[in-house]
């Protein structure tokens, strides 16, 4: 009788022994998980028109704080375009590259001295020998925020006369967008020899790259 009274009495401290154990293993998941959702990053997203989308988006892509870039379709009136449709005039829609960046890295207003230097804002539906509607240059805002800051950065720009003629630029916002067909996306770094790859995109590349060494990955 004794020897089973002393057991339980044992078993009772064992499980009482436990307890503090279980509690700061508890509290360590608690911690992690603390840690994972203090690391999450926040994202935002510019979209732009600024010619033809693979231009804008091998730009976009060198920057750092820059996590994704989805060549699209943005501000026309029919649904889920085709290029064929898109380059027919005939939808309404733009060109564009949607910009998923980190703003603790790169602020929205560095993304548009980007855009403002890398194409001409001051040909209407143009950029070389790419003419059309589809070509024109736009800033689709996605907040009130945004609408304000293009609109400033427009000004500050027209101001500083970085182009000999008017910004002839649009700011609207985003409307009716699709990503492009899956061909599109990623294009300059999949079809670097490709005739106007070489021709066209890779030297406005390399132009940014040597104007905004300061803002590329590395």
């Amino acid at each position: 009788m004794a020897n089973k009274f002393f057991f339980t009495l044992l078993l009772g401290l064992g499980v009482l022994s436990s307890c503090p154990q279980n509690k700061s293993q508890n509290q360590n998941v608690n911690n992690e998980t603390n840690n994972m959702t203090d690391t999450t990053i926040r994202t935002d997203t510019a979209t732009f028109g600024a010619g033809c989308f693979w231009c804008v988006e091998a730009i976009y892509q060198g920057i750092k704080g820059v996590l994704k870039v989805e060549s699209g379709y943005a501000g026309g009136h029919v649904k889920k375009p085709t290029y064929n449709e898109v380059c027919s005039g005939k939808t309404g829609h733009a060109e564009v590259a949607r910009i998923v960046f980190d703003p603790a890295v790169i602020s929205y207003d560095l993304l548009l001295e980007v855009f403002w230097h890398s194409h001409d804002p001051t040909t209407l539906n143009r950029q070389g020998a790419d003419v059309g509607d589809q070509y024109r240059s736009v800033i689709f805002y996605h907040s009130d925020a945004q609408k304000k800051t293009a609109e400033a950065s427009l000004k500050k720009t027209d101001a500083g006369h970085l182009w000999a003629d008017p910004i002839v630029t649009s700011i609207v916002p985003l409307n009716n967008y699709y990503p492009a067909e899956d061909y599109h996306q990623n294009y300059f770094a999949q079809n670097p020899d490709k005739g106007y790859c070489s021709a066209v995109i890779a030297p406005k590349v390399a132009k940014f790259r040597k104007e905004f060494k300061h803002l590329l990955k590395d």
